[in-house]
């Protein structure tokens, strides 16, 4: 275990030496994506917000009945707020496990500190959370939840999200160096864990406290409801108490195996790709 914490301080402290760099090519990998279309960047708004509208026609319009109840926020306030924070997950975790193999020119190169590349993936999903927050604040305000004190949670709630995006990308885009399928299986896992989250539903709702104890090992969890909290609840991350340290302990848990994974693998990758 010292062993894991040494690998883990070494590569947080290697992507610290270079935060020049990583914020220089995660611009640059933001940019990229849409290089050549006509309206650039501002692609990767359109979809995530085609996404909640469609969300929101299905869920709010046509079928009212299966979002929460008792509940006097608005459905579409309900859905953004805990969309944000998945788009963010959901882009951050695809394009870090597919990070090395796109990466595969910097990998090749003996000077180039290829442990900083999950994190230049990561980054870069914040340029369009960043966005994403924006909104989901502005349509707060549109409703009548205006930011406050609690609202500057959102940093912090993004910081979770970002912790636990990092310390999976480092397994997957390690792993699947060796193991191309993986891309598609964790294509799939997420699409499970998206209906596995409170996102289109409440957990509060859910009468059976068995099924919410086990929902409730989702780390995922924890951070959507507290964007929510954050944008119109009024509830600090602290009062959660036990649960905060609970996520805390699983995040740093898929950072000790996440980087433990990928210091054993480095070494093979130049081999291999």
């Amino acid at each position: 275990m010292s062993s894991s914490r040494r690998q883990n301080r070494s590569i947080l402290a290697e992507g610290f030496r270079g935060r020049k760099l990583i914020w220089k090519l995660a611009k640059n990998d933001f940019k990229k994506r849409y290089a050549g279309s006509y309206l650039g960047v501002v692609w990767g708004m359109v979809q995530p917000l085609v996404t909640v509208a469609l969300y929101f026609v299905v869920f709010g319009l046509i079928f009212p009945s299966q979002r929460s109840s008792g509940s006097d926020i608005p459905f579409v306030l309900f859905l953004t707020s805990g969309l944000v924070p998945w788009f963010f997950f959901n882009e951050g975790v695809m394009t870090g496990t597919n990070g090395l193999i796109e990466y595969d020119y910097l990998v090749k190169k003996v000077v180039f500190n290829i442990s900083i590349i999950p994190m230049i993936r990561a980054v870069a999903a914040t340029f369009t959370h960043l966005f994403f927050i924006f909104v989901v604040i502005i349509m707060g305000c549109v409703y009548g939840h205006y930011p406050s004190f609690y609202t500057i949670q959102v940093i912090y709630y993004s910081l979770c999200i970002f912790v636990l995006v990092l310390a999976i990308s480092y397994a997957t885009g390690a792993i699947c160096v060796f193991f191309r399928d993986l891309k598609e299986i964790v294509t799939i896992g997420l699409q499970i864990l998206m209906w596995g989250t409170p996102i289109m539903w409440d957990l509060s709702s859910l009468g059976n406290e068995t099924v919410k104890k086990v929902l409730m090992i989702n780390p995922l969890v924890y951070i959507v409801n507290g964007y929510r909290e954050s944008i119109y609840g009024r509830t600090w991350f602290f009062q959660h108490g036990w649960y905060t340290l609970y996520f805390w302990a699983v995040a740093a848990l898929l950072m000790l195996a996440g980087t433990a994974v990928f210091k054993k693998l480095r070494v093979h990758f130049s081999d291999v790709l």
